[in-house]
């Protein structure tokens, strides 16, 4: 028989009583996805309550006699007198392998209708930034296979490079780009999707599928329709999963798309939290809110990991103003800018970047030695291009030397044109720059640029490959190859008559 007797005793000196200090309040107000709390004394800024029917809040607000929260998740059942009970934990999101090819909502759960992804790590969402003793010089690029940036304005591993500019310009379409690039280049991307349609992230999740991307991206999305609380809390989530590789020697390209919407959403979180509204209405720390946010990419040194986090920030601006609130906050917070403008995207100049007001913080570091030779002269080509052309309209009568440069110039605008799902390879970005520059395009009529282009690359591959593997082997220019292209160049020119 079962001695019961001597169970129940063995259990009962086995038994440690656990002690944790928990601290509970009574909702005073509800609305909105936002609360407020009598008696949590014990709360801390950013910490996880419970509230009834296993629903999450998140502190925001810490007054004299009530505390503020956002409700993570469905408020509705919520009411007047409803418990909340302190954790003692902050919010934290899911990070690993598993999480590649998904999509996900900022608290970690799946969007694409598959299983919650098996992951053993969980990751801060708000966590400091990583000090300057940790940090190593950025130096290694980021090919987004756009030329105009690649050349101009190049990007670097742990930098951060604003995209900038009005609504349907092409500012996702960048980005976009840039993550179908990845493939096969050992860079994980993470695309956070801020206050959008629900059809763009649809449309999102399709093409990069299309163009086999989605291996090695994962989507944080926290769409329109979603509460304030999660669209303000999608970008930290983001790179807390990007911090997790970081620190095990990845690097990660990350895109906030976008943190004009998320300023937005924190704006109305606040003004619910009824803090002091400043300019525009936005709360004293918005800027506070994007520095600590944008802080968190960099590159790593060895030591603290090795890894690098790269932050591709979207701001959309009204009318072209760049100066006004949130756009020149986070202009000041970033490493350079990639301005898109409404009238070079309806002249039909795609990506419609103009290069005058565009910057790179990083410059030449970021780009390997083969591109940094023949991109110094695209962009003095390209400056003297466009101030003749601002004063060449007042003028019928122009010398020789003035139509060269501007005949060359619209040839180099003709070879930057790009469409948003032709990434083009470094060494082939190398040898057309080199030779627009160096006048093999001269005498072929503009209009039929981009053909000249499709064609050459196409005879250097088939009579000279071993150009482009040398380029990308060596990553520089040498006096051999130069040779070669000169001939090979020459000889295509010859033969196709365009």
């Amino acid at each position: 028989m079962i001695d019961l007797d001597k169970i129940l005793r063995e259990k009962i000196t086995a038994y440690e009583p656990k002690f944790e200090a928990k601290s509970f309040g009574k909702l005073v107000s509800v609305g909105d996805g936002v609360i407020s709390i009598a008696g949590l004394s014990e709360a801390m800024m950013a910490e996880i309550i419970t509230l009834p029917r296993q629903t999450k809040g998140l502190v925001l607000n810490l007054g004299r006699n009530l505390v503020g929260a956002i409700v993570l998740g469905d408020s509705r059942h919520l009411k007047e007198g409803d418990e909340a009970i302190t954790t003692g934990q902050v919010l934290s999101v899911p990070a690993g392998e598993a999480l590649l090819g998904r999509v996900i909502d900022p608290l970690g759960l799946p969007l694409d209708g598959r299983a919650q992804p098996k992951t053993t790590v969980k990751m801060p969402l708000e966590r400091i930034a990583p000090g300057v003793i940790s940090r190593e010089k950025v130096k290694q690029p980021v090919q987004t296979g756009i030329s105009a940036i690649d050349a101009m304005i190049p990007i670097g591993r742990g930098q951060r490079e604003l995209i900038i500019g009005d609504r349907s310009t092409g500012k996702s379409a960048i980005a976009l780009t840039t993550i179908i690039n990845q493939k096969k280049q050992n860079l994980i991307c993470i695309y956070v999707v801020i206050g959008q349609k629900a059809a763009f992230t649809a449309q999102l999740i399709t093409t990069l599928n299309r163009f086999g991307a989605m291996d090695h991206t994962i989507i944080v999305a926290a769409n329109a329709a979603e509460p304030p609380a999660l669209q303000f809390l999608a970008p930290y989530a983001g790179v807390a999963i990007a911090e997790y590789f970081a620190q095990k020697g990845r690097d990660v390209l990350v895109v906030y798309d976008d943190l004009t919407k998320h300023a937005w959403a924190y704006r109305e979180l606040s003004l619910l939290l009824r803090r002091p509204s400043g300019r525009e209405a936005y709360p004293g720390d918005v800027f506070y809110l994007h520095s600590r946010l944008l802080e968190r990419a960099c590159k790593l040194n060895p030591a603290a990991g090795g890894g690098s986090i790269t932050a591709l920030p979207i701001i959309e601006t009204q009318a072209g103003d760049i100066s006004a609130y949130i756009p020149t906050n986070v202009v000041s917070i970033t490493d350079g800018q990639i301005y898109l403008e409404t009238d070079l995207f309806n002249a039909g100049v795609r990506p419609a970047i103009n290069a005058g007001l565009s910057v790179s913080r990083v410059g030449g570091d970021a780009q390997i030695k083969a591109m940094r030779q023949v991109a110094g002269k695209l962009r003095m080509e390209l400056a003297q291009y466009r101030e003749l052309a601002a004063f060449a309209q007042f003028s019928a009568d122009l010398d020789q030397v003035t139509k060269a440069r501007l005949d060359r110039g619209r040839r180099i605008t003709e070879i930057l044109k790009q469409g948003w799902d032709q990434p083009m390879n470094v060494a082939d970005q190398v040898l057309i720059i080199w030779a627009v520059t160096n006048g093999y395009l001269d005498q072929t009529p503009v209009e039929k640029v981009p053909r000249w282009q499709v064609e050459y690359l196409k005879y250097v591959a088939v009579n000279q490959p071993a150009v482009k593997k040398t380029i990308a082997k060596e990553k520089v220019l040498t006096e051999p190859t130069i040779k070669v292209l000169v001939k090979v160049t020459t000889k295509f020119n010859e033969s196709h008559k365009l």
